[in-house]
């Protein structure tokens, strides 16, 4: 047995009308020769009947050496080891469902491979023991690992050969798939040139931080008046978008109560380290050229307008 090959699921072979992953080898007249990933490589053929609904006046155009296909399996010969596939039988939602569960399967296989050669044990004993039981319980292996984090009772639907290989495991998925929080922002242009504007942008402001939760909380940086970020760090990207446009919603109505006006210039989104540089970049473009006149008292009392919040 290999340290670092081996099928991703119990079946030798997949499944007629599964849908499989497949790596393009060679183009010939027939059609196309492939690699099935998820079965350890083995041997498959695209049809030139199968590759496309239309009139086929370049193969090349239709498929690519190199490349990943989704194709579903027409007929397996386990004797001879044929395994005729299709690729214009499947459908976008074919390919999106089937590009998901090889993402997740190829994640498996990369732990516990990883796992093998830590622990020099082979890889197919190890999904024996391990991945292939949980494939069973709970749908998908990786979605074992995931809960197993949080709740340990997960191991007891497998058996470990050695204390090793469980710690080995155990340490490499929460390096692997702790979640990572996300960071999500929106930019706004809050201005109030009343009598008591000062104030009521910083109260107004101070209304999108109180919608913080403990799954997500709101903070608010000046950029540049009349120019603020609000940001929230959360580990669900969906509530943290949420959470910003409540409390975008809280500023404006807060706001225009007091006859300013809040006008959103980026929508909450997720954002990148990219991002976060660009925006850095330009405070620190902002800071210069206040410096610059920084003799003006009434300017430097309006970079008060906002504020992180006490």
């Amino acid at each position: 047995m290999s340290l670092t090959n081996c099928r991703f699921y119990s079946e030798k072979y997949p499944e007629i009308d599964s849908f499989v992953m497949v790596n393009v080898k060679q183009i010939a007249e027939m059609g196309a020769y492939v690699k099935l990933l998820e079965y350890d490589n083995i041997d498959g053929m695209i049809l030139l009947s199968e590759l496309s609904r239309r009139r086929i006046r370049s193969i090349q155009k239709l498929i690519r050496v190199g490349r990943n296909e989704v194709v579903v399996v027409l007929r397996v010969d386990k004797e001879k080891g044929y395994i005729d596939l299709s690729k214009r039988r499947v459908s976008p939602e074919d390919i999106v469902k089937c590009e998901e569960r090889y993402n997740k399967s190829k994640m498996v296989h990369s732990i516990m491979r990883h796992v093998a050669e830590k622990t020099t044990t082979p890889l197919e004993e190890l999904y024996q023991d391990i991945g292939w039981p949980l494939n069973k319980k709970y749908g998908h292996a990786v979605d074992a690992f995931k809960l197993s984090i949080t709740n340990p009772a997960v191991w007891e639907e497998v058996s470990f050969k050695s204390a090793v290989i469980k710690e080995e495991l155990q340490s490499y998925i929460s390096k692997r798939l702790t979640p990572q929080p996300t960071k999500v922002r929106a930019d706004v242009e809050v201005t109030c040139f009343g009598y008591e504007g000062i104030d009521a942008v910083k109260n107004a402001l101070r209304t999108a931080e109180s919608k913080s939760s403990d799954a997500a909380q709101v903070k608010v940086r000046l950029v540049s008046p009349p120019l603020y970020v609000l940001t929230s760090q959360t580990l669900d990207k969906a509530i943290g978008i949420e959470v910003l446009e409540q409390a975008i919603k809280e500023v404006d109505r807060n706001i225009r109560a007091n006859g300013g006006l809040c006008v959103v210039k980026m929508a909450p989104k997720a954002v990148t380290e990219n991002d976060d540089a660009e925006l850095q970049a330009l405070m620190d473009k902002r800071e210069r050229e206040n410096q610059e006149v920084s003799g003006d008292e009434d300017e430097s009392e309006s970079d008060e307008g906002v504020v992180a919040v006490d």
